[in-house]
């Protein structure tokens, strides 16, 4: 066997029932169907005597059930103990709950029963079988008292009570029910459910409301005090829940609301003009822009002047001796195009592909004006009549 399999075996044989005899910590005769023990209550030989009230003992029977023990009543199981009420059920041992009832007594102990009823146990001969008069009559049977020959039944003991022919009264009973509300429209309940007690003294259920450990204050006497109470930290759980449901569902709709919101402002923002911006331009301005970025129309581009190169190849400017688009330098016979306003010159195939696509010149990026555009005709056919003129002879 490995060192961590003795610890473990070592741990839970030795550290866990030194710790439930030593301490007050709840603990349970089963720890999977039985009630938690805590105070008042107190688990004899299991727990320190100041872990629990005085006549707030329970046992542990050998099939580990719960037990309390009535002074006057006997041995009771416990099936479930509210600390918060504070309220304790129990059950007879013997499944057979009305069979404790007409000596059920609560003399001589700290618990009072929170709903007391009356009723009438009668018991029937074997061949009294009418049901339906039972059911009419508000009648119960009681199985586990019943046998071969007599059938027992319990009735409320109200006012005009009378016992049915051939069945007789065996006892009149005051029974702690859980429930009171079936007695209250004169219907009795089944007696094989649950006795509920409920004590006042000590009074722990306000410390229990509020998520806190009730218990002795000192090492000697019966003043109760209350530990880690919530009410010295905030609301308890139950109102954080609703504050949490009540608030935080409305606040979050509120913030997505509000971040919708928000966007669609910052989104209008940026759609907005500028106010920064001039809100007025030329409209050679306009064209320069739309040119700038779109290109220029077949007819805008044929209106800008046209040169063909003679034999000496002599521009305006001696240093237009080569295309700047595609760089090559100038031929006889060839076709240059130039851009108004800058007067830069290219071949006229290169610059019309170029100012189709751009509005601009390809050195300078300049735009010509409308009215430099509209006066190119008239230049354009007075430079190439010029250039005509003045380069012909030389190259004839």
């Amino acid at each position: 066997m490995g060192t961590k399999a003795q610890f473990l075996i070592f741990f839970f044989l030795f550290t866990i029932p030194t710790q439930s005899a030593n301490s007050c910590e709840p603990v349970s005769c089963d720890h999977i169907t039985g009630p938690e023990i805590r105070f008042p209550f107190r688990l004899a030989n299991r727990q320190p005597v100041r872990c629990g009230y005085p006549g707030f003992d329970l046992y542990c029977n050998s099939r580990n059930q719960t037990i309390l023990n009535l002074p006057q009543s006997g041995e009771f199981v416990v099936d479930y103990i509210d600390y918060r009420t504070p309220a304790i059920y129990i059950d007879d041992p013997g499944s057979c709950l009305p069979n404790r009832s007409a000596s059920f007594s609560l003399s001589d102990s700290p618990f009072r029963g929170s709903h007391l009823s009356q009723y009438v146990f009668i018991n029937c001969s074997d061949n009294w079988a009418d049901y339906d008069a039972a059911a009419s009559g508000g009648y119960v049977e009681l199985s586990c008292l019943s046998g071969r020959n007599s059938t027992v039944l319990a009735a409320m003991n109200r006012p005009g009570f009378s016992v049915p022919e051939k069945c007789r009264k065996v006892a009149e009973v005051s029974v702690p029910l859980a429930w009171a509300v079936p007695q209250l429209y004169g219907w009795p309940m089944d007696l094989s459910g649950d006795f509920e007690l409920v004590w006042s003294e000590p009074p722990c259920g306000r410390c229990e409301m509020q998520g806190g450990v009730c218990g002795f204050e000192g090492d000697s006497g019966l003043q109760i005090g209350c530990s880690g109470s919530r009410s010295a930290k905030g609301l308890p759980r139950g109102a954080k829940y609703a504050i949490i449901v009540g608030v935080g569902i409305p606040g979050l709709i509120c913030a997505i609301g509000l971040a919708c919101y928000s966007f669609g402002l910052i989104k209008t923002f940026r759609h907005r003009p500028n106010p920064n911006l001039p809100t007025t331009t030329t409209f050679s301005d306009q064209r320069s822009i739309i040119r700038s970025t779109t290109g220029l129309d077949g007819p805008t581009i044929e209106s800008y002047p046209k040169t063909v190169l003679g034999e000496s190849r002599r521009l305006p400017n001696p240093a237009d001796g080569t295309c700047p688009i595609c760089l090559c330098d100038y031929e006889p016979k060839e076709t240059l195009r130039s851009v108004p306003e800058c007067n830069h010159y290219f071949h006229a195939g290169c610059i019309d592909e170029w100012l189709k696509l751009n509005g601009t010149c390809p050195l300078c990026r300049n735009s010509p004006e409308s009215s430099s555009t509209l006066d190119t005709p008239c230049s354009s056919g007075a430079f190439s009549s010029s250039s005509s003129s003045t380069t012909s002879p030389e190259h004839r």
